[in-house]
């Protein structure tokens, strides 16, 4: 067994490995439909106005503002109905004096009007329309460009589509747009005890879990995950998935991050590339390693499920957000209070998972956490609490912030 040299605080192992990732700059183009929370790779510049054409804000009637002119509702103007426009279509002949056309909302104004009187202020008769109140030019009218104007900028690059902003880009008549391309991560499990779910459970054998976990992380993060296989504790297979996953963006061990002496990844990386860092002070994740290969970043997770899919949050994912030009996704947090006594390690940031209940007006916070190996300790709870390395009890009925889970 190999000793730690050393172990790094939480927040140095953050930075190095945020300084370390670069976002990727591969483009593609997908369809609009596609695209929600894909970031634009350029400028998003209108060649139509929009609304393309004058068109009705309100159903009533289009008119010569000044032919409504001294109306009252005592005194109504009578104006000759000469058509009726809906929506999508176009009424060609020209409104003349004391003439009006009955118009639906979202229709193109006819020619000579300028103005529309909406429903409520008019009375039909017969062929006729009694106009109660007067309007002005403009009146109950979206002219055209009123929203956009072509060549005008609508969307800056590094935009992340929203459903409002895709409704943008789909209201100029883009059917497509230009964007980022995923970050591919490379996921690769170790350990000969690993076998794939699906597959009869031999003695000694357990199931590949932290696979699946981490690729739900790369997703969330905004990337696609590649999932590779386990690989054996064997020296030449590791090289040989290593060669094959730095095709990839960033790459992803787990399990083979210890000290142990079949822990043959490190030496290997260490070979081929430069380690940043080996161990850090939390709990549970002390033995977490990230590494550059050819300018590829490399993590290594403890190969025990709620250890790996808590690096996976603290360490993985913003560096995979990063790379795919994403904001860092910050946790909604809530106050809580502790419901039982938590006795932590100096000199190490604990993560303690927890589930939340409503009790009597307060939130309580109920740890969860059962061992590194056990996921339920993940899958039972709403989020963790952090408790600082310089603290080592945490008492009943102390407040304390909770980060919650993403759904």
């Amino acid at each position: 067994m190999r000793p730690f040299k050393e172990l790094i605080p939480l927040e140095k192992a953050q930075d190095i490995i945020i300084r370390s990732v670069n976002p990727v700059e591969r483009v593609e183009e997908v369809p609009l439909e596609d695209s929600l929370g894909r970031v634009l790779a350029e400028d998003v510049v209108a060649q139509i106005n929009i609304p393309p054409f004058s068109r009705a804000a309100e159903d009533g009637y289009a008119v010569r503002a000044e032919d409504t002119f001294g109306a009252g509702i005592h005194n109504p103007v009578k104006l000759r109905i000469i058509g009726k426009v809906d929506a999508g279509e176009v009424f060609e002949t020209p409104i003349k004096k004391g003439e009006c056309i009955e118009i639906a909302t979202g229709a193109p104004m006819p020619k000579g009007a300028d103005a529309v009187v909406r429903v409520e202020d008019t009375e039909k008769d017969g062929n006729f329309a009694l106009i109660y109140s007067p309007v002005y030019p403009g009146r109950s009218v979206a002219p055209e460009g009123e929203d956009i104007r072509k060549g005008e900028k609508i969307l800056e690059k590094g935009t992340v589509l929203t459903p409002s902003k895709i409704g943008v880009v789909a209201a100029i008549g883009n059917k497509k747009v230009k964007v980022y391309a995923k970050p591919e991560v490379a996921i690769i499990p170790t350990g000969s005890e690993i076998v794939p779910p699906g597959e009869d459970l031999a003695p000694g054998k357990i199931y590949d879990i932290n696979s699946y976990t981490l690729a739900a992380v790369v997703k969330k993060a905004g990337g696609l995950p590649r999932i590779m296989g386990t690989v054996e504790d064997d020296e030449k297979k590791i090289r040989d998935y290593l060669e094959k996953a730095l095709k990839y963006d960033c790459v992803v061990f787990s399990g083979g991050s210890s000290v142990g002496t079949k822990d043959l990844l490190i030496d290997i990386v260490s070979e081929m590339g430069e380690v940043k860092f080996h161990g850090v002070q939390v709990k549970p994740g002390k033995p977490t390693w990230f590494a550059i290969i050819r300018g590829k970043p490399v993590f290594g997770l403890p190969g025990f499920p709620t250890s790996c899919l808590s690096d996976a949050y603290i360490f993985l994912k913003p560096a995979v957000e990063k790379m795919a030009h994403l904001p860092k996704s910050d946790s909604k947090r809530v106050k809580a209070v502790l419901s039982r006594r938590v006795v932590s390690t100096l000199g190490r940031t604990q993560f303690l998972t927890v589930r939340i209940e409503k009790e009597d007006g307060r939130i309580i916070a109920h740890p969860v956490f059962k061992t590194s190996g056990a996921i339920t300790s993940m899958a039972n709870a709403d989020g963790y609490i952090m408790i600082p390395s310089n603290v080592d009890l945490v008492e009943k009925g102390e407040e304390v912030e909770v980060f919650i889970f993403e759904n």
